[in-house]
């Protein structure tokens, strides 16, 4: 079938980006099938086994962002999920208490618009889809976002419902601003932990490949692919494929 080829293809790292004169608006006929409810029940059942299992890891991780710097260990902002409705996006605090937001507000809408004038470059020189030299990010915060340790929290969205193990990145309501229309189709979607931007190239994908690669999770969508999807992550987040 096609979502178990797609599936296979995301195993292999042979999954690629549709073409930029294509686009496939969002279709969740499949996405909210019968299958929703096994989706979900695989929700709880990794975020309850990894909470378990992380939360030496993450007390661990909570102590180092307390002494870091001042401030609370958790980050706290509003994002926006299913069909736009907000919810308390939580992460592992990376930047200094109560940091200006104008500076992300700015490269958002560059990012977003195609302009890759205020990018970083990874240590081989290759345009990395991140904010340049962002003043804010403590050293453990960069440490943190570098190896993804800092989205542990959202475990506890997944427990809630308010996000999945695997689905598109949830936006911040200003980053909605610079939307085009068709954008907005990867709000139709629970948002994820993990998705198939991680897995294409995380950082190193730009913002229009990002949004189609989120569409096309959704027209294709089957557990078995969410299962494709986990399992690339791993190896993403120990390598840290795409950060910076």
């Amino acid at each position: 079938m096609k979502q178990d080829a797609a599936a296979a293809a995301i195993v292999e790292g042979d999954y690629h980006v549709v073409s930029p004169k294509l686009f496939i608006p969002a279709d969740t006929t499949r996405y909210y099938s019968h299958w929703a409810t096994a989706k979900r029940v695989m929700d709880i059942v990794l975020s309850t086994l990894a909470l378990v299992v992380l939360s030496p890891v993450m007390l661990l991780l909570a102590l180092l962002v307390k002494r870091s710097s001042p401030g609370p260990v958790l980050f706290k902002q509003e994002r926006l999920g299913r069909d736009g409705r907000p919810f308390t996006f939580y992460k592992f605090r990376s930047m200094e208490y109560n940091s200006d937001d104008a500076i992300h507000r700015q490269f958002a809408a560059m990012f977003i618009s195609g302009d890759e004038s205020g990018c970083a470059e990874s240590n081989a020189g290759d345009k990395v889809f991140k904010l340049k030299a962002d003043p804010r990010v403590t050293p453990i915060g960069a440490w943190l976002r570098k190896t993804s340790l800092d989205e542990l929290p959202q475990l506890f969205n997944i427990l809630k419902g308010e996000m999945s193990v695997v689905g598109p990145r949830p936006p911040i309501a200003y980053e909605i601003e610079n939307y085009q229309p068709w954008h907005m189709e990867r709000l139709k979607a629970v948002p994820g932990l993990t998705g198939l931007w991680q897995v294409s190239g995380r950082s190193s994908v730009s913002f229009e490949e990002m949004v189609r690669l989120d569409v096309q999770y959704i027209n294709d969508w089957s557990l078995a692919w969410d299962v494709a999807i986990i399992l690339r992550t791993i190896p993403v987040v120990l390598w840290g494929t795409g950060g910076y």
